[in-house]
């Protein structure tokens, strides 16, 4: 071998030497198990709130990730406690999740306060603008993004179906805890513009506890022709079946958030698709774990909303459901 070329074999020969880490280092990377930290509000007992978190595995596992095999999740349960879900917060970021989930505004909220760094992506949030947690839908700006569960025309939607089903309502108590639903303003003033228009008196209360909950279902109960409006809150959810036996014991049409009211045992529930929201959350943490930046995935809105009427209950309440109504709802649960 010539001199030039032994010293163009070497030359090459170190080049390709100081490339191999570099590929190692990718390889180590690509084979790495990332880490994603889930915050959800209510309790790990809540059966309903836990086929989300499984439709929401198996939709990370058809977009690549397996839990346990390149990737790892970690989960936490707020029990509806403001004080627990901050501190659940905090732990989550100590351990250096590549990716953050947040069930509902509390634990949006917690996990904004805890990290400005880490990406997080919310669902079940309510109001994400007013609630300070990006600059705009569109771009939201910071490491935060996801999904929203609002559409200001579902008050208007709660007053119609409710006075279908019970015609002789004439006052509503909207009910509340303000601590876990901070964005209760939005959803108040979209029942009271439909209820002023139809002259049904608006009572909002709020609670804070199971004490709570029973003196004001018990106090609307005692008094004829009320009807019940149990906002989105992960309170209320994590009370709902006390909630639900409440609105039977006193006779009480109530209009629900989610289906799992209904399918409980509650009235009528009409909101946005949960369990979608649950698909379309992974499919964002999918994106990030893959590079991208949570500040230019626009926040979403609900896109799927669902009517569902527990027939059963109606007729214990001696309430005659309209056939357009039936005609209208996604599921009839007789």
């Amino acid at each position: 071998m010539s001199d030039l070329k032994r010293r163009d074999f070497i030359t090459l020969l170190g080049g390709a030497a100081a490339a191999w880490p570099l590929v190692a280092h990718a390889q180590q990377q690509s084979q790495r198990i990332r880490r994603v930290g889930v915050l959800m509000a209510v309790a790990e007992s809540d059966a309903d709130v836990r086929a989300g978190v499984a439709i929401f595995q198996q939709s990370l596992q058809e977009l690549g990730w397996s839990d346990g095999r390149n990737i790892r999740i970690d989960y936490r349960w707020g029990d509806a406690d403001a004080d627990r879900i901050q501190a659940l917060a905090k732990e989550l970021v100590g351990l250096q999740p590549d990716v953050l989930v947040a069930h509902s505004t509390p634990s949006a909220k917690s996990l904004l306060q805890a990290t400005r760094s880490t990406p997080i992506v919310f669902l079940t949030v309510t109001d994400p603008l007013g609630q300070g947690l990006v600059a705009s839908l569109s771009r939201p700006g910071a490491n935060i993004t996801g999904f929203s569960v609002f559409e200001f025309s579902l008050g208007t939607k709660w007053v119609e179906v409710l006075k279908q089903i019970a015609p002789g309502t004439r006052r509503v108590t909207a009910m509340f805890n303000p601590e876990t639903a901070p964005y209760y303003g939005m959803y108040l003033r979209s029942i009271e513009a439909a209820t002023s228009a139809i002259g049904v008196e608006l009572i909002a209360v709020e609670v804070h506890s199971e004490t709570d909950i029973s003196n004001v279902i018990g106090k609307l109960g005692s008094e004829p022709d009320g009807g019940l409006f149990v906002l989105p809150d992960s309170h209320n959810v994590f009370h709902r079946k006390r909630i639900i036996e409440l609105a039977a014991q006193y006779r009480l049409p109530a209009i629900y958030y989610f289906r799992y009211f209904a399918s409980d045992g509650g009235l009528i529930s009409y909101g946005p698709d949960e369990m979608d929201l649950f698909v379309r959350t992974a499919s964002y943490v999918d994106k990030i774990l893959k590079g991208a930046s949570p500040s230019e995935l626009p926040v979403q809105q609900p896109t799927k909303f669902e009517l569902v009427i527990n027939l059963k209950t109606a007729k214990a309440l001696g309430l005659s459901v309209p056939d357009r109504l039936l005609a209208l709802a996604d599921e009839v649960i007789e």
